[in-house]
């Protein structure tokens, strides 16, 4: 007999506009936008308040202005949503088995079997009570069988409150919402489906899935099967030290101190594209150099959570330098990241504009697309000056269609 299973979706309230708020209560009950201060910059995250107005997060933050004016603009410090994200990890991991890391605000964890003597939402009504407590947070949950139900179970407890769906009652659960509830669903397929006449979850259920198949393809059976409240992902385990990296070996030791910095600023690049291209986040760098006695030292630092090529490369180079003894010839050089967790490109919003973003998806599809020299190194490269990669001389990627932020709901 298979063991029922038993999920809870965590996700932190508006994460950044709460820990803003928890450093100034000043900030309560008023709309708050969280991003780039700057007419060119990005909303991170914005609150309730602003909501009816129209706003969202990955929104222009000029636009958001001008849809909200009374909006107080605050600039984010992402160290401080990195460390009260550490302290909510930190309870989850004391009270669950098992648990995920989905990203710096969202969590799941396994209550299968947690029931026989306590009800599984007892024990997530007092986790989330516990984790209000100790952080400071609202904080919202779903629970149900599977991480879709539970996901979207807490969107609609939002905010700050609970929902469970019990066993049989996904399917009746999903009927009624919108296709874009879904979270597979994005715009394109929302228009496709909507161009069909099916605006709501029910309509899918009713439809033979053969049907979604030759609509949508592959995505069509796992949209079906969404639809119908079936998902049979698994809960990925959260180890603190995961971590990526890469080395280089000379042929020849070597003191060529501009040849090492080209070097561990390659490394660099590859790594960043990595974490961007598996949908990941870094708060540790740390930069290893083996002499020619084979003596090996290495040097580390804590950064907030990020992807971003100009936020690693100078911590990554200045490592090296605090590192590096010149009266020495190297034997090899190397990058780490490490401290991952999942997370997409939203938490670097606060002090980049809409541009850089694009820039960024436009760096990566390109090399996507072209691949890297035969040393594996990007073809594409950031200036020593200006830190933006020139790409004007490969022609436009998009066909003159600039790429899209994803709006990351940061609710």
């Amino acid at each position: 007999m298979i063991m029922e299973r038993t999920i809870l979706h965590l996700d932190l309230d508006t994460f950044f506009v709460s820990v803003e708020r928890k450093a100034d209560d000043r900030l309560k009950n008023r709309p708050v936008l969280v991003g780039g201060i700057g007419d060119r910059g990005v909303v991170a995250a914005c609150s309730y308040e602003t909501r009816p107005y129209g706003v969202h997060s990955g929104m222009p933050m000029k636009m958001a202005k001008n849809l909200c004016p009374e909006a107080v603009v605050i600039r984010g410090e992402a160290s401080a949503y990195s460390k009260e994200s550490k302290i909510v990890t930190e309870i989850i991991r004391e009270s669950v088995p098992l648990f995920e890391k989905a990203s710096i605000d969202e969590f799941y964890a396994d209550l299968s079997g947690m029931d026989k003597f306590f009800s599984c939402h007892k024990i997530a009504s007092e986790l989330r009570q516990r984790i209000k407590k100790e952080s400071g947070l609202p904080i919202s949950f779903g629970l149900s069988t599977n991480k879709l139900v539970s996901k979207v179970a807490t969107g609609e407890a939002k905010p700050d409150n609970e929902m469970r769906i019990d066993y049989g009652e996904e399917k009746g659960f999903l009927a009624p919402m919108l296709v874009q509830k879904i979270p597979m669903v994005g715009e394109k397929t929302k228009q496709v489906l909507y161009n069909l006449g099916i605006k709501y979850v029910k309509t899918i259920q009713e439809m033979p899935i053969e049907v979604m198949t030759n609509v949508l393809g592959k995505n069509g059976i796992l949209l079906w099967n969404r639809a119908n409240g079936r998902d049979d992902s698994p809960i990925v385990p959260f180890h603190e030290r995961k971590s990526i990296s890469n080395e280089r070996t000379f042929g020849k030791d070597t003191g060529d101190v501009k040849r090492m910095r080209e070097m561990i600023r390659a490394m660099g690049e590859n790594l960043a594209y990595q974490l961007r291209n598996g949908d990941k986040l870094t708060s540790c760098i740390s930069v290893k150099i083996r002499y020619s006695d084979f003596n090996t030292f290495s040097k580390q630092i804590k950064i907030p959570y990020t992807s971003a090529d100009h936020v690693l490369i100078p911590k990554i180079e200045w490592l090296f330098d605090q590192l590096y003894n010149r009266r020495m010839m190297v034997r090899l050089v190397g990058v780490n990241f490490s401290d991952l967790v999942s997370g997409n490109y939203q938490i670097n919003m606060f002090d980049d504009s809409e541009e850089k973003l694009n820039l960024y998806m436009a760096m990566d599809y390109i090399r996507n697309r072209y691949g890297t020299d035969k040393r594996g190194n990007s073809i594409l490269s950031w200036g020593t000056t200006m830190g933006i990669p020139n790409i004007a001389s490969m022609g436009n990627p998009f066909n003159g269609e600039p790429p899209v932020i994803p709006a990351h709901r940061n609710a």
